[in-house]
Order: structure tokens, then C-alpha cells, then sequence
């Protein structure tokens, strides 16, 4: 190891010494010359990719068949948009995976001899014999598509256990792994030590096994959060020696700022959250990341604000069951809105062939995706509260894009104001016992709100709750609720959100409610009871992610919501403050029409949750200012 760190310092050093000469003559050389010196993988993702990802819709479980037809529909309704990339998501080489969630007990692994996954060819018939995913890019790219994969970080686990070779060495997958860093909700891989003899050549020949199927895009999954330095680099390079365009997508998120710059250096794409469901609440928090993110975003390099849950969702998937997204369409305008003047990739994962008219819409509206596809300088413009202006410019023409958004919610009363407020849970205080007076109560409201991390993996089971009069008791879980709501999936009484047994800490619950924050569920109390006990905790579903995983419970006996805004509001922005002349025209993305400048300020009615876009060009005889 000594004489290895030896060899790696001088490289290191002298690394060191290109870079900083690099960038002195980025800023001395003419501007092709110094586009030269950049790495050569921004070429291949000069614009936010375009795609479709098997995640929300079936898990995994997705199949051949399924991801033809996705990709037929692809090249019949979108190609011609701009939509090319067909990703086939997670665990694609387990016979008999699990509908929302993973077979952990006896999966069907299928390697090759030097460790490799290779397709399972029950799901993937065209894969047998050795062939791999060729046969199914051959087919996407017959059609003018693009194909892709997700895979883990790491090296499988059970080619550490089976000590299987690494192509083109004397060395095998257990010379390369620690136990170390693997990762926490999902347990096939092993950590690759980066600097063992051996790590190279593994990453090397993985790659050299996707670039023989023609691969154009590769999801590489526990990689970015946490950031594990060493394995991404070894990914870059071994990318690189290929010699194949093959696309980097580093997830999950969010990948700490601090590493935004080696990110650039090393990927086209990363996770600025973790998984992005049909949750407003996390749609809302959304705002705050794009906004920190938007200065990294430039050609080839591209903050992912991850899919796009829309259109039908949930078939397979690990949360939820089939159903339309739960976005409203005003809701649904606010993602498509942002994540085009963010500049996010786009990556849909509903079922295609399922699409609406609506959601159909959503997806071919050129003016929206030029904005996403050609605009710069996207950026925060104001935030007044929940009010929210973005601007960005059209590079060809310098016309402007505005975008204003209405994040208005109905406010939740004051912690202060609950019978019971508990604790901040998380995973290392996964749970508090509850108890409760209701003397003079009529209603009682269970309550959970974000622990202040974000709701991305707040499950919450309220555990044996039970209302008490005198010496009698019943199981509150025997009688019907007014109303429930979960920030993401549903609550359901005798099963956690995702629909797994009820288990917080070690111990599996018989009776219960699980549900997300943030939550809100209403009984309307029997006659004569007068305590509530139960048990409130964190679902083991959230104890092993990495985001989230906290929330505060709360009981009320009065109404835990203020009294909610108007549906729609006024978001007035003037002419001036976006450097332009009176006489400017305005027009709607969404909708082609032009739009009445009264006074040189725009003022349009936003709907709650809902967003406009507008493109502003400066008066044909007048000059910006």
C-alpha cells in the first residue's frame, strides 16, 4: 500500500499542476480552445436529458415487453420533442423480484463468470444466451431512441462470497470489497475499495461489458449521497476508456453541495434530492433546492431534480399502488414550470401507453421544453412567502422567460396549541409512547408533521391506539375516520404507507395506522371516552434510507389547521424590474396566447399550487434598458 500511495501522490500532484495550468488558459486561450480543454463527457449531454425511467411505474419488476412498449410510444409520440432515453431502473438481474419492494429473502441472481450482473433473461427473454442488453438497444435504437440502465454502486455481494475473478487479472471481487459504506437499504453490493489493487479493472470491465451492449445512459445508484469519492472516479474513467458517449447519472440525493464542483468534473447528472413522489410537500420543498443548485447548471453538467411522478404511476412500484398521479393538473404545470426554467433533466415515470390527453400535453408543449432544452442564467428571481418568481433568457433571441408560482398553503396551528406534542423521532429515537386526556373532546386528530429534514422517507405508525372509558377500552383501529391524508402514499390501518407490516425498532405491530408526514387523520370521538393512548414511531421501511426519516407527532382535539388562503392570488412583476420597455409582449407558454401588459406591470391571478410561464420580447423599436 505504501509504494502504491507513493506511485499515486506525484500523479496526484502533478494532476494538481494540469488543472490549475487548464484553468489559467480557459481564461487566456480564445473560447474554442478553452471549450477544448473541458472534459470531453459535456459533450454528451449538452441539453438536460429527455427520457423515460421504469422506477415509478413498475419497480423492480419492469419487463422486456413493458419497456418495448414504453419506448414504442416514445418513438411515436415524443421522439419527435425531443424525448430519447428508455431506462430500465433497478435490479433488472433478479428472476423474481417483489412489487413495492425488494425480495431480500431469495432473490435470483444472475452473473456472469467475472461477477457481473447480466439480465435476467425470464423478464428479458432477448437476453438469453449470453446476449445481454444488446438485443433490446438494437431495438430502441432502430428507432431513434436511446437505452439505458441503473445499477448499484459497489461490487455484488455474491461475487465477493463466490471469490469470482476480475476480468483481465489475478485477482478476485473479495480483493476489492470492505463491508464498509455498503449501502443501508439495499444490501447486494459491497463498497470497492478505490485505491486496492484490482478496483480499476473491475469498474473497467463492467463498462466494457455495457459498452458491448451499446449502452447510452448509465443511473448509478448510492453513489452521491453519501459521496463516495473514490468509486465515481473510478466510474469516470472507466467510462472513458470505452470510448463509448455513455451518459453518467449519479444518484440518490441530495449530494452534498460541498462536492458540487467534483460532481461537474466527474457526471452529467446528479441528485439534488433523495426520491421525488406525488407529494406536494415535496414538490414545495423543490423551490429551496432549485434555487441552491441553479448556479451548477451549465452544458453537460446538470442538476437532477429527479423524475417526473406523473401520468400513471405505482403498477409495481416500491410506494404506492396503481393509480394516476396525485398531483392536480395546477400542480402538475408547477413541476413541468420549474424543472424546465431549473434546467433539470427530464425523466418521466409513468406508464407511457397509460398517458392522458393531459398528460400528453404536458410532455410535447415546445415552447415549455425550449426553456428546459436552450434557455440560460435560470435563477430565483424573488420569493415573497410562498410567492415566487423565476427568470431566465433566451440565448438567440434575448427575449425573457418568467415563471411565477403560488406555494400558498392552508398554515397548520401552532405546536402550542395541540393536546399532546411529542418529540422530534428519528432513527435514534425511533419512538414515544402517547397518552392523552379527551375529557370535553369531540374530535380527535392525529398528526404528523416534517421533523425539518424533508418528508422524503417520513413514515409514521401510530401503534395499538386505543380510546379508553373508565375500565372499557377500543381499538381506535375498529372505527371509520372522517378524513386522512398522508403526505406521501395513503394511511392504512394494519400496514405501514408502504404497505410492508407495521415494524418500528425491532418489533413487528399487529394493529395500527401507517402513514406520512405530513398527515393529518380525523375520528369523531364516541360518547364518554376520555383518554387515548398509543404508541407512535418510525417505520423500519425509513430507519435504513439516507433522507429523511424524522418527523414530530401530534394530537389535537380542535381543528390543526388555520383557516386556508385564497385559491388564487395576484403576482404582480413589472417591466423594469426585469430590464425591459414598455411596449414588451408577453405571451403564455402554456397556453400560446398573448397576455395584456397594463401600466408596464404584469399582474395575473395565480392559483394556489399552480404556476404561469410567460415569454416577454422587448418592443420592436424600443431598446432594454
Amino acid at each position: 500500500m505504501t509504494n502504491l500511495l507513493s506511485r499515486i501522490a506525484p500523479a496526484a500532484r502533478w494532476g494538481r499542476r494540469v488543472a490549475a495550468v487548464g484553468a489559467t488558459l480557459a481564461f487566456s486561450l480564445p473560447i474554442a480552445q478553452a471549450q477544448q480543454l473541458q472534459p470531453t463527457f459535456r459533450n454528451w449531454a449538452t441539453t438536460p436529458p429527455l427520457g423515460w425511467n421504469s422506477w415509478d411505474c413498475y419497480g423492480p419488476t419492469v419487463t422486456e415487453a413493458e419497456t418495448k412498449a414504453n419506448a414504442d410510444y416514445m418513438a411515436k409520440n415524443l421522439k419527435a420533442s425531443g424525448w430519447e432515453y428508455v431506462v430500465v431502473d433497478i435490479r433488472w438481474y433478479v428472476g423474481n423480484d417483489t412489487a413495492h419492494g425488494y425480495n431480500e429473502k431469495d432473490p435470483d441472481w444472475n452473473l456472469d463468470e467475472y461477477g457481473r450482473f447480466v439480465p435476467a433473461p425470464n423478464r428479458f427473454p432477448s437476453a438469453g444466451g449470453g446476449k445481454g442488453f444488446k438485443p433490446l438497444a438494437d431495438y430502441l435504437h432502430s428507432k431513434g431512441l436511446k437505452f439505458g440502465i441503473h445499477i448499484m454502486r459497489g461490487v455484488p455481494v455474491q461475487a465477493v462470497l463466490r471469490k469470482l475473478p476480475i476480468k483481465g487479472t489475478q485477482l478476485t471481487a473479495a480483493d476489492i470489497h470492505t463491508k464498509d459504506g455498503q449501502c443501508r437499504w439495499l444490501r447486494d453490493m459491497y463498497t470497492v475499495v478505490a485505491d486496492r489493487p484490482g478496483a480499476q479493472e473491475y469498474y473497467n470491465s463492467l463498462f466494457e461489458l455495457y459498452a458491448s451492449w451499446d449502452l447510452d445512459f448509465v443511473k448509478v445508484d448510492d453513489l452521491s449521497e453519501p459521496y463516495h469519492t473514490g468509486e465515481i472516479e473510478l466510474i469516470r474513467k472507466a467510462i472513458d476508456r470505452t470510448g463509448r458517449k455513455i451518459v453518467l447519472s449519479m444518484s440518490p440525493g441530495e449530494t452534498p453541495i460541498a462536492d458540487a464542483k467534483h460532481a461537474q468534473e466527474h457526471a452529467n447528472m446528479w441528485r439534488t434530492v433523495g426520491d421525488f413522489w406525488d407529494s406536494w410537500d415535496q414538490l414545495k420543498e423543490h423551490f429551496e433546492v432549485c434555487e441552491r443548485w441553479a448556479p451548477y447548471t451549465r452544458p453537460g453538467n446538470w442538476p437532477d431534480a429527479d423524475m417526473l411522478p406523473l401520468g400513471r404511476l405505482g403498477i409495481r412500484a416500491e410506494r404506492g399502488n396503481d393509480r394516476m398521479t396525485r398531483f392536480t393538473k395546477d400542480e402538475q404545470r408547477t413541476l413541468m414550470t420549474l424543472w424546465s426554467i431549473f434546467r433539470s433533466p427530464l425523466m418521466f415515470g409513468g406508464d407511457l401507453p397509460s398517458n392522458d390527453p393531459f398528460t400528453l400535453s404536458l410532455l410535447t408543449n415546445k415552447a415549455v421544453l425550449a426553456v428546459n432544452q436552450r434557455s440560460t442564467g435560470g435563477r430565483q428571481h424573488w420569493r415573497h412567502g410562498d410567492l415566487v418568481a423565476w427568470t431566465a433568457k433566451d440565448p438567440a433571441t434575448g427575449d425573457t422567460y418568467l415563471a411565477l408560482f403560488n406555494a400558498q398553503d392552508q398554515q397548520p396551528a401552532p405546536a402550542s396549541a395541540a393536546a399532546w406534542a411529542g418529540p422530534r423521532l428519528d432513527r435514534q429515537h425511533p419512538q414515544q409512547p402517547v397518552a392523552v386526556d379527551l375529557k370535553g373532546a369531540s374530535k380527535l386528530y392525529l398528526v404528523v408533521r416534517d421533523g425539518g429534514d424533508g418528508t422524503a422517507w417520513d413514515h409514521a405508525d401510530w401503534l395499538n391506539p386505543m380510546l379508553h372509558r373508565g375500565p372499557d377500552s377500543v381499538a381506535l383501529t375498529t372505527l371509520p375516520w372522517r378524513a386522512a391524508s398522508a403526505g406521501w402514499g395513503k394511511a392504512t390501518v394494519g400496514k405501514s404507507v408502504s404497505g410492508a407490516a407495521l415494524r418500528v425498532g425491532e418489533r413487528t405491530y399487529q394493529q395500527g395506522i401507517g402513514t406520512h408526514a405530513n398527515s393529518l387523520i380525523e375520528y369523531g370521538l364516541p360518547a364518554g371516552y376520555t383518554r387515548f393512548t398509543a404508541t407512535v414511531g418510525l417505520d423500519q421501511a425509513a430507519a435504513g434510507q439516507n433522507t429523511g426519516g424524522t418527523f414530530q407527532p401530534l394530537i389535537f382535539t380542535q381543528n390543526p389547521m388555520l383557516p386556508p388562503p385564497a385559491d388564487s392570488v395576484r403576482v404582480p412583476v413589472t417591466l423594469k424590474e426585469l430590464g425591459l420597455a414598455a411596449g414588451a409582449t408577453v405571451t403564455d407558454l402554456w397556453t400560446g396566447r398573448p397576455v395584456a401588459v397594463s401600466a408596464g406591470s404584469l399582474a395575473p391571478f395565480v392559483r394556489r399550487h399552480g404556476a404561469v410561464f410567460y415569454r416577454l420580447s422587448a418592443p420592436k423599436t424600443g431598446k432594454k434598458k
